[in-house]
C-alpha cells in the first residue's frame, strides 16, 4: 500500500503531485526545484545556490520518510545548460559519499517549472 509523504520543511507542491509516495520500503520523490519552503519564492542567486536549495529540499523530503541520502539509489537531474553541469555537480557531490553515491543520469531539457535551471528527483530504500 502506498503512503504518501508530505512535510512544511520542502516547499508545497505546485500542482497535482506528492512530494513523495512510500511504497513498501520505496521511496519515489517527486522533483524538487529551488523554492524556499517558507516563503515559496525561488532561490536563484547562481546556480550553486539554486542547487543547495533543491538538495536542502530534497533533504527535508528523505526525512520525512525517515531516511537520508545514504538510502538514494537513484537520481535523476534535469538541468538548462550543460555549461552549469559542473558547478552542479560539485553541489550534488556534498551530498553524497563517493563511494556510495547513487546511480544517476543527468538530463539537458528546454523548459522547466517556473524557469528554474536545475531539477532532481530521487529514488531511495529503506
Amino acid at each position: 500500500m502506498k503512503k504518501i509523504i508530505k512535510t512544511d520543511k520542502a516547499p508545497a507542491p505546485i500542482g497535482p503531485y506528492n512530494q513523495a509516495v512510500l511504497l513498501g520500503n520505496t521511496l519515489y520523490t517527486s522533483g524538487q526545484i529551488a523554492l524556499d519552503p517558507i516563503s515559496m519564492e525561488l532561490v536563484l542567486d547562481d546556480i550553486e545556490t539554486e542547487t543547495n536549495q533543491v538538495m536542502q529540499n530534497m533533504k527535508a523530503v528523505l526525512e520525512a520518510a525517515g531516511m537520508t541520502f545514504e538510502n538514494v539509489v537513484k537520481s535523476t537531474i534535469f538541468i538548462m545548460n550543460m555549461n552549469d553541469f559542473t558547478r552542479i555537480n560539485s553541489v550534488y557531490g556534498k551530498y553524497f559519499d563517493e563511494n556510495s553515491a547513487p546511480a544517476r543520469e543527468t538530463v539537458q531539457v528546454t523548459g522547466l517549472p517556473k524557469g528554474v535551471n536545475v531539477e532532481i528527483s530521487m529514488i531511495a530504500i529503506k
